[in-house]
């Protein structure tokens, strides 16, 4: 089994609640590992340290373009039923670009 590497103190001084430090953590100790984030702090922190990071919208499209999955839709409307805020507008601009 695979430990979750330890929070360096860069990582912890950002403040971050839930589970980010840890996922922050693993990006900065495995270099070129993309990481799946959606808040926007922890996003900023990921970038100030050149961890690779992807939100869950990103990856709802990149299986879209892949053919993992057919609609992106469905996936997206289950995301906010499920309570994830996305906009009427931003989703349609998504799904726009994917040809939806």
């Amino acid at each position: 089994m695979t430990q979750t590497p330890t929070i360096p103190a860069v990582i912890k001084s950002w403040d971050l609640g839930g589970g980010e430090p840890e996922v922050l953590s693993w990006g900065y100790h495995h270099p070129n590992t993309e990481v799946i984030i959606d808040d926007l702090a922890a996003s900023r922190c990921a970038q100030a340290l050149g961890i690779l990071v992807r939100g869950t919208l990103g990856l709802v499209l990149t299986a879209k373009q892949r053919g993992v999955i057919s609609e992106a839709r469905p996936v997206l409307e289950q995301l906010r039923l499920s309570g994830m805020y996305l906009s009427e507008k931003l989703m349609n601009q998504v799904l726009m670009s994917v040809g939806e």
